[in-house]
C-alpha cells in the first residue's frame, strides 16, 4: 500500500483570488494559466489502486488563497475508504482557534495544515502555543508547507524548517511533517528530521527538478534519514505516479558517471512506507 500524506481538496478558481492566479501562471508556468482542478477519480486514475490520501484544502488570507474546513470533510466522507481529512488554519485570522476546534470535534478531521509562509507567520510564534497545545493533547498530526513559493507577499523567514526545531523543542509529542523537504532549504530540513524523532519531511512535487532532488536524496543518504521521508504527490500540482516514476528514474541519469548511486531498495521502501502509524492515524 502506498499512502500519500499530501493532497489536496479544493474548488477551482473558485477558492483562489485573482492575485495569487495571476502570479501562479507568471512565475509557476511562465504565463500560462495554471489548472488546479482537483477531481476524485482523476487522482485514482493517476495512482495505484492500493493509495491511501491525506487531504487538505488551504487557509492564507495574505496570499489569497480560502477553503473552508467543510468542503474538504465532504470531498472525504464522499470517500472515507481511501481518504483522511486534515483542517486548515491560519492564524492571522480572528477565530481560528473556533475553527481548530470544529474541525476536530465537528467534522471529525485528523490533523493540521498550515500554510505559515503564504499567510505570514511563523510556526513557533509563541501566540500559536494553544494550536500545538491542542495538537498535542489531541493526538493530531501537523504538517505545514516549507520551502519555496512564487508568491511575492509570502515571506520567505516563515518558512524556514529551522524554526520547526523550536516548536519541536517545546512541544515534542507532536507528529510533524515538513513538506517538500523543505526545499531548497533541504540541508536544514535534514538537520531537525535528524534530530528530532518526531519530525518528518515529505518528498511531495520534487521530481521536477531531477538533479536536485537527487542532491537532497543523497544528503538524506549520508546523514542516514531516510527513514524519516514520507511519500507525497502535490496533488493536482502533480500525481502519485509521476512522482513514483521520478523516485525510480533519478539513477539512470548518472550512467556513464562515478558520482555515488542512492539506494534503491531505500527508495521503494520510501514509496511504500506507512506513514500512518508513525502519524499516529492508524485505524
Amino acid at each position: 500500500m502506498i499512502i500519500d500524506v499530501h493532497s489536496h481538496a479544493w474548488k477551482f478558481p473558485d477558492h483562489f483570488n485573482d492575485d495569487f492566479r495571476l502570479q501562479a501562471a507568471r512565475r509557476a508556468k511562465a504565463g500560462v494559466e495554471l489548472d488546479l482542478t482537483v477531481e476524485y477519480e482523476a487522482y485514482r486514475n493517476t495512482a495505484p489502486a492500493e493509495t491511501r490520501t491525506i487531504v487538505f484544502g488551504g487557509k492564507a488570507r495574505l496570499s489569497g488563497l480560502w477553503v473552508d474546513d467543510r468542503y474538504v470533510a465532504d470531498y472525504v466522507n464522499a470517500h472515507p475508504e481511501t481518504l483522511i481529512g486534515y483542517m486548515s488554519l491560519d492564524p492571522t485570522q480572528a477565530g481560528w482557534q473556533d475553527e481548530m476546534r470544529e474541525g476536530y470535534e465537528v467534522l471529525g478531521l485528523k490533523g493540521i495544515k498550515l500554510l505559515s509562509m503564504y499567510a505570514g507567520f511563523r510556526p513557533d510564534d509563541r501566540l500559536l502555543d494553544p494550536l500545538w497545545e491542542f495538537a498535542t493533547q489531541n493526538k493530531l498530526p501537523v504538517l505545514l508547507h516549507t520551502g519555496t513559493t512564487f508568491v511575492a507577499q509570502a515571506p520567505l523567514d516563515c518558512t524556514l524548517p529551522i524554526h520547526i526545531d523550536r516548536v519541536a523543542i517545546r512541544f515534542p509529542e507532536v507528529r510533524i511533517v515538513m513538506a517538500h523537504l523543505s526545499h531548497p532549504y533541504e540541508g536544514e530540513s535534514v538537520v531537525v528530521i535528524r534530530k528530532h524523532p518526531h519530525v518528518y519531511a515529505d518528498i511531495s512535487a520534487l521530481h521536477y527538478r531531477p538533479f536536485q532532488l537527487y542532491h537532497s536524496l543523497m544528503l538524506v543518504q549520508e546523514y542516514g534519514v531516510w527513514d524519516k521521508l514520507l511519500f507525497g504527490s502535490d496533488y493536482p500540482f502533480t500525481t502519485v505516479n509521476a512522482s513514483i516514476d521520478g523516485l525510480r528514474n533519478l539513477n539512470l541519469m548518472l550512467e556513464g558517471t562515478a558520482l555515488p548511486r542512492l539506494d534503491t531498495e531505500q527508495i521503494e521502501s520510501l514509496i511504500f512506507r506507512n506513514a500512518l502509524p508513525l502519524l499516529g492515524l492508524e485505524d
